[in-house]
């Protein structure tokens, strides 16, 4: 069944609703740490109307599979996630993810999460690789992404420049074979 393939031990994922979920999504706007862990674009607020036309145009892709992440307690939208079908001849596929309220920020959510949206990439999608980059100073995601099996890759140095400075970017993966729902969590 597919919402058990989309169901883990904390969190289920969910198809994205842009009129439900705009308002909640420009609410996390405003969190300038949050937007500035989740992107390389500047931080800026967004309106709810801006929501509900990404949200819309993202479900329109084709290669992408975009989710919203839902607390099986309580079923609250805590966050969202999406993968992307890079190559499909080749299986490469890249994720991205965001917790969106403090409170719920390390509480094993986004690793679950993670982990439900890697066996719907593999088992679902086919893929054979998926992979994410992050930045450096996000020590809190790149513990989750090593749990949820992910393995480090590379830096691209000083890839990004923000306040002055410039950081770097992590790049990590996993492929198909390394892939163990029960052992990563």
């Amino acid at each position: 069944m597919l919402s058990d393939l989309l169901r883990g031990r904390l969190v289920r994922l969910a198809a994205q609703d842009a009129e439900r979920d705009a308002a909640t999504l420009a609410r996390w706007s405003w969190d300038s740490e949050f937007q500035r862990l989740i992107d390389s674009d500047a931080a800026r607020p967004q309106t709810a109307k801006f929501y509900a036309a990404d949200v819309a145009r993202r479900a329109e892709r084709e290669n992408g599979f975009p989710f919203n992440i839902h607390t099986l307690d309580g079923d609250r939208l805590i966050g969202f996630t999406s993968i992307w079908v890079i190559n499909g001849a080749s299986g490469e596929g890249r994720v991205g993810i965001g917790i969106g309220e403090r409170a719920n920020w390390g509480r094993g959510y986004g690793t679950d999460a993670l982990q439900v949206l890697l066996g719907y990439a593999f088992a679902e999608l086919n893929l054979a690789r998926v992979s994410l980059e992050t930045f450096a100073e996000n020590t809190r995601a790149i513990r989750s992404y090593q749990k949820a099996g992910f393995t480090l890759e590379g830096v691209q140095r000083e890839w990004a420049r923000r306040d002055g400075r410039r950081g770097d970017v992590v790049v990590m993966s996993i492929l198909q074979e390394e892939y163990r729902h029960d052992e990563n969590i």
